[in-house]
Protein backbone atom coordinates (compact mmCIF):
# COMPACT_ATOMS: atom_id res chain seq x y z
CA UNK A 1 0.00 0.00 0.00
CA UNK A 2 1.11 3.49 -0.76
CA UNK A 3 2.29 5.43 2.56
CA UNK A 4 0.98 9.04 2.66
CA UNK A 5 3.07 12.10 2.98
CA UNK A 6 2.10 14.50 5.80
CA UNK A 7 1.84 18.36 4.82
CA UNK A 8 2.48 20.82 7.57
CA UNK A 9 1.16 24.67 7.61
CA UNK A 10 4.97 25.19 6.60
CA UNK A 11 4.31 24.00 3.33
CA UNK A 12 0.62 23.64 2.80
CA UNK A 13 0.89 26.29 0.22
CA UNK A 14 3.75 24.67 -1.84
CA UNK A 15 2.15 21.04 -1.54
CA UNK A 16 -1.25 21.75 -2.03
CA UNK A 17 -2.24 25.05 -3.26
CA UNK A 18 0.68 25.31 -5.89
CA UNK A 19 0.31 21.56 -6.89
CA UNK A 20 -0.13 21.00 -10.48
CA UNK A 21 -2.33 17.75 -10.05
CA UNK A 22 -5.53 17.45 -7.88
CA UNK A 23 -4.65 17.33 -4.15
CA UNK A 24 -6.63 15.33 -2.03
CA UNK A 25 -5.94 16.17 1.75
CA UNK A 26 -6.88 13.88 4.71
CA UNK A 27 -7.71 15.81 8.15
CA UNK A 28 -6.74 13.04 10.19
CA UNK A 29 -5.45 12.46 14.18
CA UNK A 30 -3.80 9.71 15.37
CA UNK A 31 -6.71 8.92 18.40
CA UNK A 32 -9.71 9.65 15.25
CA UNK A 33 -11.11 6.13 15.55
CA UNK A 34 -12.89 6.48 12.33
CA UNK A 35 -9.90 7.75 10.91
CA UNK A 36 -8.24 4.71 10.96
CA UNK A 37 -11.07 2.96 9.29
CA UNK A 38 -11.04 5.54 6.22
CA UNK A 39 -7.08 5.27 5.95
CA UNK A 40 -6.67 1.81 3.80
CA UNK A 41 -9.20 2.81 1.44
CA UNK A 42 -7.65 6.76 1.02
CA UNK A 43 -4.11 4.87 0.77
CA UNK A 44 -5.18 2.01 -1.74
CA UNK A 45 -7.08 5.29 -3.65
CA UNK A 46 -3.31 6.99 -3.61
CA UNK A 47 -2.08 4.39 -5.75
CA UNK A 48 -4.88 3.47 -8.01
CA UNK A 49 -4.89 7.38 -8.76
CA UNK A 50 -0.45 7.46 -9.07
CA UNK A 51 0.15 10.06 -11.24
CA UNK A 52 -2.60 11.86 -11.74
CA UNK A 53 -4.24 13.08 -8.28
CA UNK A 54 -1.92 13.25 -4.89
CA UNK A 55 -2.97 12.11 -2.12
CA UNK A 56 -1.59 13.72 1.15
CA UNK A 57 -2.57 13.46 4.98
CA UNK A 58 -2.84 16.45 7.77
CA UNK A 59 -2.59 16.36 11.44
CA UNK A 60 -5.65 17.92 12.88
CA UNK A 61 -3.70 18.60 16.04
CA UNK A 62 -0.53 19.38 14.75
CA UNK A 63 -2.00 22.07 12.40
CA UNK A 64 -4.68 23.73 14.20
CA UNK A 65 -4.40 27.01 11.96
CA UNK A 66 -5.23 25.35 8.52
CA UNK A 67 -8.22 23.39 9.93
CA UNK A 68 -9.28 27.45 11.07
CA UNK A 69 -8.46 28.58 7.53
CA UNK A 70 -11.01 26.16 5.86
CA UNK A 71 -13.48 25.26 8.55
CA UNK A 72 -12.77 21.96 9.77
CA UNK A 73 -14.79 20.99 12.58
CA UNK A 74 -14.89 16.93 12.37
CA UNK A 75 -12.82 14.37 11.29
CA UNK A 76 -11.85 12.74 9.37
CA UNK A 77 -12.80 15.35 6.41
CA UNK A 78 -10.95 15.15 3.18
CA UNK A 79 -11.04 18.14 1.15
CA UNK A 80 -9.79 18.09 -2.69
CA UNK A 81 -8.11 21.27 -4.18
CA UNK A 82 -7.49 21.71 -8.08
CA UNK A 83 -5.88 24.94 -8.79
CA UNK A 84 -5.34 25.90 -5.11
CA UNK A 85 -9.14 25.83 -4.83
CA UNK A 86 -11.46 23.70 -2.46
CA UNK A 87 -13.45 21.47 -5.19
CA UNK A 88 -14.77 18.62 -3.26
CA UNK A 89 -15.64 18.48 1.05
CA UNK A 90 -16.36 15.04 2.82
CA UNK A 91 -16.32 14.44 6.17
CA UNK A 92 -16.82 11.59 7.96
CA UNK A 93 -16.28 8.04 7.07
CA UNK A 94 -16.57 7.50 3.07
CA UNK A 95 -17.03 4.21 1.67
CA UNK A 96 -14.58 3.95 -1.40
CA UNK A 97 -17.37 4.36 -4.25
CA UNK A 98 -18.26 7.15 -2.68
CA UNK A 99 -14.88 8.92 -2.58
CA UNK A 100 -14.26 7.87 -6.22
CA UNK A 101 -17.68 9.10 -7.44
CA UNK A 102 -16.92 12.53 -5.86
CA UNK A 103 -13.10 12.90 -7.16
CA UNK A 104 -13.16 11.40 -10.37
CA UNK A 105 -14.58 14.16 -12.41
CA UNK A 106 -11.70 16.62 -11.37
CA UNK A 107 -9.17 14.36 -12.45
Amino acid sequence: MTELKYVTEADFQQEVIGADLPVLVDFTAAWCQPCKMIEPIVKQLAGEWEGRVKVVKLDADQNPAIMMQYGVMGIPTLMLFKGGEIKERMTGFQPKEKLTAKVTPHM
